[in-house]
């Protein structure tokens, strides 16, 4: 990891920090605050549009908790054991699994919420580059989007730039919610397409 920038990193490197940050609990404000790396910097490097130099790399392995090496992607190899879906624990809030292996464009994380006694307070919104799909399996979902607040069921999905201020929480007592994501760090969207109804060919 020589030189101020990290030349040879995989694609992976700006999903990967931002999975940590969010596995740290973290938004963009809170780790520029203990960094004194700018936002907007932490933005472009984790949606792919800065790679960071070595010493931005070494403030946040430092705010994580993380070696260089599990940031840069380049950590050994652990032992083969069975894989297993164990998921990142988030303490009290929630616990993530990621479904895909960051190597650029979309990737999805299984996301789950405990269960609540009590009605929550609005979520906190967060705010950044990118654009997210998501997908109720189990529970009711409190999105706050902007100004607006929708609660999804099962099988319920929202689409929406991430740009927006959004938070997310369990919409109240009954259980845990379930929910997938698919989010795009460059601000892909997904793209629907259909068989055509039988008896007519492909347009």
């Amino acid at each position: 990891m020589a030189g101020d920038d990290l030349d040879g990193t995989p694609a992976a490197m700006g999903p990967r920090l931002r999975a940590a940050r969010e596995r740290h609990g973290a938004t963009l404000a809170g780790v520029s605050c203990a960094t004194g790396v700018p936002p907007s910097t932490l933005s472009r490097i984790e949606t792919g549009r800065r790679r960071p130099t070595l010493e931005v790399l070494t403030r946040l392995a430092k705010e994580y908790g993380a070696s260089l090496d599990e940031l840069a992607g380049t950590a050994p190899a652990p032992v083969a054991e069975p894989r297993t879906s164990a998921p990142h624990s988030f303490g009290d809030d929630k616990a993530v699994l990621p479904l895909t292996r960051y190597v650029g464009g979309l990737h999805a994380h299984k996301h789950v919420l405990p269960a609540v006694e009590e009605p929550p307070a609005r979520p906190r919104q967060v705010s950044h580059d990118g654009h997210e799909w998501l997908c109720v399996l189990y529970g009711r979902l409190w999105l706050a989007l902007g100004d607006q607040d929708l609660v999804l069921a099962a099988g319920e999905v929202a689409e929406f730039d991430t740009r927006t201020p959004h938070g997310l929480a369990n919409a109240g007592p009954g259980g845990p919610v379930e929910y997938l994501v698919l989010f795009g760090p460059q601000g892909e969207r997904l793209r629907p397409r259909t068989l055509p109804p039988p008896g007519r060919g492909a347009r």
